[in-house]
């Protein structure tokens, strides 16, 4: 059940466009110049960005031991995911659709075309 930041490179680097960077000097993923997800200071942490507010505010009631707040990211769509706890595909599910919302529309309709199962 329990994800590694290598486990999350090896399925985001799958989408076109993905890269290596770093944010606040920990290893990041960046899509489309754009960050996509970082690791937390804390090793085990993913910073998941593009979360809907009320759909953060239902993972942390579900499942309280993976997804959490700090005050830092309350008046932001961000939600933090602890990786030692969290299913890989709702991971997966969380970049994913982030990644969507930065890529180019050129980018996002040649991989639906080839992933239609994904559109």
């Amino acid at each position: 059940m329990a994800m590694t930041f290598e486990a999350v490179r090896a399925f985001a680097f799958a989408l076109p466009g993905v890269e290596d960077g770093t944010a606040y000097g920990h290893p990041c993923l960046k899509a489309h110049g754009k960050f996509l997800t970082r690791l937390w200071d804390d090793g085990d942490t993913l910073v998941c960005p593009g979360v809907p507010f009320d759909e953060r505010e239902m993972l942390m009631e579900a499942e309280p031991q993976t997804f959490y707040l700090t005050d830092h990211y309350r008046n932001y769509p961000y939600v933090l995911v602890r990786l030692s706890q969290v299913h890989a595909g709702t991971v997966e599910r969380l970049i994913q659709r982030h990644w969507r919302a930065t890529a180019p529309k050129k980018v996002l309709k040649a991989w639906d075309a080839q992933h239609p199962e994904t559109a």
